[in-house]
């Protein structure tokens, strides 16, 4: 089937609202380090610590949402978050011209903002799995990731270039007006959405709920060791952002424009690894991929290490950052759908739920770690330890023998 197909105007509607959110967090790439460094002169440990805390109180504060959201309807969920959104990075601004901006009222937003992202996007998966059929799930998966790689190509040097222009809080002025829009799509998208049916009593409903999504997901021999690796994985690759940025903006000597398009140009990668997704999981089959490309991405990042001032560190830069990102170009559609196809419909938010706040906290837990070890041996060396260790993260990656088990006889949760 060709990947340009229509998937109908509903699917249109969501994939126009993930489109312009996405263009506005991108326009808005590292907006709360670049501050936090530009505004409010903050070293690396205090942005790190910005970083950690604000993912870990956030997903903390998403966990109760979960299973409350799985027996609601989604589309006035996502609604909500996107508002939610909206008004919290609205206040940065808002403050910063009042002359009032600090760290804690950063660390607040944060913590808003990521709860909300961690309810949106459990949210909007159990959406999806019901708009469109199961065959189309990979394609749809697939127009997501063009759409991230293509907004990130094209937000950060122009946020760069708007900071330089307009001034430090612009992009975050920009991010949260796209929620706004995003909001009003998803509004749009129109048609009825059944409520979903509880499956348990209302007690034992209560009294379980919280723990389903990780009980179902430590319990399937396929999405246990994916869970396990994408946890750490992202956790690494993310604790070394606020420590690059520290290193490039500030001893390296880089402008903001010129670290945008360090992560720029790069994505054009992943906009070719999205479009590859589809064709290689229908000639060499999901987990294949997943494997393959989930070995790939994690051997690029140690090069970060040996980031120089100049042209041939933004050189550096742009050419590891353009391994990582084409491997996750392949690998993001490939696992979402791999995810996806193996989780029951009225466990869908739950385990998307548990998935992200675990996510969420391993990433914080480790970007506080590396802020901490930063402060003693410097921003390169800790940059340089995360890259050794994501080298080993692809033997989390799960064996074929327990793909094949899962696949051949569902799991069943306690």
């Amino acid at each position: 089937m060709s990947g340009k197909r229509s998937l109908g105007r509903r699917f249109g509607w969501l994939w126009a609202a993930y489109g312009v959110s996405a263009f506005g967090t991108r326009l808005a790439f590292d907006a709360f380090p670049l501050i936090a460094v530009l505004v409010l002169h903050a070293g690396p440990t205090e942005v790190a610590a910005l970083a950690a805390a604000g993912l870990a109180v956030g997903a903390v504060a998403a966990v109760p949402l979960g299973p409350w959201v799985e027996f609601r309807r989604k589309r006035p969920v996502m609604v909500a978050m996107d508002l939610i959104r909206f008004a919290a990075l609205l206040s940065v601004p808002a403050g910063y011209a009042l002359g009032r901006l600090t760290l804690s009222q950063l660390l607040v937003v944060s913590v808003v903002v990521a709860a909300a992202d961690i309810t949106f996007s459990a949210a909007s998966g159990a959406f999806l799995k019901g708009l469109v059929r199961p065959e189309d799930l990979l394609l749809a998966n697939g127009r997501f990731e063009a759409t991230t790689w293509t907004a990130t190509v094209l937000g950060p040097p122009v946020g760069g270039a708007a900071i330089g222009l307009f001034g430090p809080v612009t992009t975050l002025v920009a991010d949260a007006v796209s929620y706004l829009l995003s909001a009003l799509g998803i509004r749009a998208i129109g048609g009825e959405e059944p409520r979903p049916e509880r499956t348990a009593a209302p007690t034992a409903f209560r009294a379980s709920a919280l723990l389903e999504g990780w009980r179902y997901i430590l319990a399937s021999p396929a999405l246990r060791p994916l869970f396990f690796n994408t946890a750490l994985y992202n956790g690494l690759l993310m604790a070394t952002s606020p420590l690059l940025a520290v290193l490039m903006l500030g001893p390296l000597g880089f402008a903001p424009w010129q670290y945008g398009l360090a992560f720029a140009v790069p994505c054009l990668g992943g906009l070719a690894g999205s479009r590859l997704a589809r064709p290689l999981a229908a000639r060499f089959g999901l987990h294949r991929v997943l494997l393959v490309s989930g070995t790939l991405r994690a051997c690029w990042p140690i090069g970060l290490a040996f980031v120089r001032p100049g042209t041939a560190g933004l050189v550096l830069v742009m050419v590891v950052e353009l391994g990582v990102i084409t491997s996750c170009g392949v690998f993001n559609p490939v696992y979402s759908t791999y995810r996806l196809d193996r989780t029951p419909t009225d466990r869908v938010v739950r385990t998307l739920s548990a998935w992200s706040v675990t996510g969420k906290l391993s990433t914080a837990s480790l970007t506080a770690l590396w802020g901490l070890l930063a402060g003693f041996v410097g921003s390169r060396t800790a940059i340089a330890v995360a890259g050794l260790l994501l080298l080993a993260t692809p033997l989390l990656l799960p064996r074929r023998e327990q793909a094949h088990r899962d696949e051949a006889e569902p799991v069943r949760t306690l």
